[in-house]
């Protein structure tokens, strides 16, 4: 296909997608107000009349004129992006998949198929443990003091958890994918253990804002368990490789064993002398062109 109709293709292909997340948001404008609620159900309200009441509720407000358009468009826009994932996404497999070979595409749907459960479960943990970090965060308000939170910065809070923890449930995935590759072996992943776990731990300890391990734990202790699963997949996967192939494993400057059993010999043919003269006069004249006779011997 020419290169004109690669780009016709992208722009058709990225108008379908654009169209959608369009047509999904405005949608989304309308049911903006409950968005809003849902998004900000982690957050304990204060009863009515009470705005001081140490770190058990916070008021969440609009802190500027323009924040309620703002936070509208806003909440709208993601609702869309996700709600219409699946329209953009085919539209971009359906620009990519021609020119992916056959074993490529059977990598692809299994990554897609196995990444959008692992990132929903990972969003709806960072869903569950929002309540948790709130709280905590709000616990360490001093007495007497009002906790007044921009409607903005809680959707913002509530965002980034979600994405964190979705994005951190598919680590496991692509190391799998490195193993299907070759690029990864299972027992390189294994030696990392140490170093993983601890990563995963600091990980967590620094992304969640909480000071109690409770959040820590909820994000490291999945993702460790992922972690083990998809190092004993690729041990699996490369015992299996090493049975269909016995030199997949060996480095590139690694020698291969060579087969040294002797086999027998077939059959030689054997050429009567009288046709294996002609045969090789003719060869002969065909590579040098006539040639003349010196003596009697040359005939003979």
């Amino acid at each position: 296909m020419p290169l004109v109709e690669h780009l016709r293709e992208l722009r058709n292909r990225l108008a379908k997608g654009v169209l959608a997340i369009m047509a999904v948001t405005i949608v989304a404008l309308v049911y903006s107000e409950d968005l809003m609620k849902f998004m900000t159900k982690s957050v304990p309200k204060c009863p009515p009349n009470v705005t001081s009441d140490g770190g058990n509720c916070a008021i969440v407000s609009f802190n500027t004129l323009t924040a309620p358009f703002t936070v509208t468009i806003q909440v709208s826009l993601v609702a869309g992006l996700v709600l219409s994932s699946p329209v953009w996404l085919y539209q971009l497999w359906a620009f990519v998949a021609p020119g992916l070979h056959k074993n490529e595409k059977k990598y692809t749907y299994a990554f897609v198929g196995a990444a959008v459960p692992l990132f929903s479960a990972g969003a709806y943990l960072a869903y569950l443990i929002l309540p948790i970090s709130v709280k905590v965060l709000l616990s360490l308000t001093p007495g007497g003091s009002a906790n007044i939170l921009s409607l903005g910065d809680v959707l913002d809070f509530t965002l980034r958890m979600v994405l964190v923890f979705g994005l951190a449930f598919e680590l496991p995935l692509i190391l799998v994918m490195l193993n299907l590759t070759g690029i990864l072996t299972g027992r390189r992943m294994l030696g990392w253990w140490r170093g993983v776990i601890m990563g995963v731990f600091l990980f967590g300890a620094i992304i969640t804002p909480t000071t109690d391990p409770i959040g820590m734990l909820a994000l490291a202790g999945p993702i460790t368990f992922l972690y083990f699963m998809a190092v004993g997949f690729s041990l699996l996967n490369d015992k299996r490789r090493e049975r269909n192939n016995p030199d997949a494993g060996l480095d590139d400057d690694e020698a291969s064993e060579l087969d040294l059993t002797p086999e027998a010999i077939g059959e030689i043919e054997t050429v009567p002398a009288a046709r294996a003269l002609p045969e090789q006069a003719g060869a002969e004249s065909a590579g040098s062109g006539p040639k003349q006779l010196q003596s009697y011997d040359d005939v003979t």
